[in-house]
């Protein structure tokens, strides 16, 4: 990531709930007008967080569940495209492989499809909407 250097936490939504959940409020409820009702669906304390911070200044957050989903990944819009949501999905792919996961999936607006194909994830089945968004689900096989 050429000229920012990113803290990246990983913890419980105990722990980084507060902050992540106000970067997500941001992203997916006031920019993208998601329903409150569909991006708080209860599963976040089931949930391992990250959360990206430049000069302790938070930016993006992303949730790995249980299952090897990873979700909720949101860049504030002042901090797109220098690399934030690249170290949070390779924090989360690297916590799932320490999970013992044999692959991770997600499912991805579809105009981010391209954000996640360069680290290996490939698109499977018919597009379908989440929130009124057009969405496909994605994987990525975990070696060792």
């Amino acid at each position: 990531m050429p000229g920012i250097r990113l803290e990246m936490r990983e913890g419980s939504w105990d722990e980084l709930g507060e902050v992540a959940g106000e970067i997500r409020r941001l992203v997916f409820i006031e920019e993208q007008q998601v329903p409150q009702e569909e991006e708080w669906d209860g599963r976040d304390p089931d949930c391992r967080h990250f959360l990206a911070l430049h000069d302790g200044i938070p930016l993006g957050t992303a949730r790995l569940l249980p299952d090897a989903h990873i979700g909720r990944v949101a860049v504030l819009a002042e901090a797109r495209g220098l690399g934030i949501g690249v170290a949070l999905m390779r924090a989360a792919i690297e916590a799932a492989r320490r999970d013992g996961h044999a692959r991770v999936e997600l499912a991805a607006q579809t105009h981010a499809l391209a954000f996640y194909e360069p680290l290996g994830f490939v698109a499977y089945g018919d597009e379908f909407l989440d929130a009124g968004i057009p969405h496909r689900n994605m994987h990525l096989a975990l070696d060792g």
